[in-house]
Parts: C-alpha cells; sequence; structure tokens
C-alpha cells in the first residue's frame, strides 16, 4: 500500500513484483522470465518497485536511487500479515493472475507465509545493513521506516 501511495505522490508506475513473479494457480515465474519482466518493467526513467526478491534485487537496487525498508517490529509485521491474508480469503479479492488466497494453506502448509515471515525476519535485519554497505549499493539512499507511523509522516512529507 505504502509504495502503490508512493507511486501516485510521485506520479511514476507502481511496479508490484508479486504480480510479476506469480502466474495462474499459483506458478513462479522461471528466474530468466522474473528477471526479463522486471527490466523491461524498469525500463521507464522513474518508477516505485513494491516487493522484495532476492532474485532480481541487483537488477533493482542497481537502477534504483533510493529504498525505503519498512523495517517493522515482528508483532505488526504478523498482525498486519494476519489481517491481510483474512480479509483476503474472506472477500476472495482477485490478485495476480487470477489467484486468490487460500488461509488454510498459510496456517498448515511448507508454502505458508506465516512461517516464511517468522523463518526470514531476522535474517533479512541482519543482511539489509550489510547489503546497503556494499560498494555497488553506494549510490542508494535509504529510508529506514521502523513504525507505520513514520511511513505515514514520511509520506505526507513526499505531499507537503
Amino acid at each position: 500500500m505504502l509504495a502503490r501511495r508512493l507511486g501516485e505522490i510521485l506520479g511514476v508506475p507502481h511496479v508490484e513484483l508479486d504480480a510479476l513473479h506469480w502466474g495462474p494457480d499459483w506458478a513462479p515465474a522461471s528466474r530468466a522470465e522474473f528477471r526479463q519482466c522486471i527490466s523491461e518493467a524498469l525500463g521507464g526513467p522513474a518508477w516505485v518497485v513494491d516487493g522484495n526478491y532476492s532474485k532480481v534485487r541487483d537488477i533493482i537496487w542497481s537502477r534504483a536511487d533510493t529504498v525505503v525498508w519498512l523495517d517493522y517490529p515482528l508483532p505488526i509485521v504478523m498482525a498486519r500479515l494476519t489481517y491481510r491474508t483474512l480479509r483476503r480469503a474472506i472477500t476472495r479479492e482477485e490478485l495476480w493472475s487470477g489467484n486468490r488466497e487460500r488461509f488454510w494453506i498459510h496456517l498448515f502448509s511448507s508454502d505458508s507465509l506465516f512461517l516464511y515471515v517468522l523463518r526470514d525476519y531476522g535474517r533479512r535485519r541482519r543482511e539489509y545493513p550489510v547489503l546497503l554497505e556494499r560498494h555497488e549499493y553506494a549510490h542508494i539512499h535509504l529510508v529506514h521506516l521502523r513504525w507505520p507511523r513514520a511511513a505515514r509522516r514520511w509520506l505526507d512529507s513526499l505531499v507537503r
């Protein structure tokens, strides 16, 4: 939601990585297809990317001037994931390529988004500062937001 709003404020395209990654029946794009789609989507002079996939990070970050890192506490991340997943499952909201959220899979499957977040949360918090120190990403301005209120204030500051 923040990325979509940021794209609106800046008047630039909003590129949602999940929409490029997931095909019908939750079939993931091949690595080569995904990288090609990302390269094409980022062909313009300005854009906002929504999402984070390590297999295309080099493409995105090499072209980005700013990275906005939503580094919220784990309880907030889990609460938002639960709310969003439940809402999408109940309303049968169509996502990418006709896919719909299946709540039970997230509870009782190795493909669970909840397990993914729990498994990767700490690693990402350790990994990002190291990645952002690398020479090839020295051009990136980091906006590190640790609370939803800070994100709202930051967006509001852009409108002004």
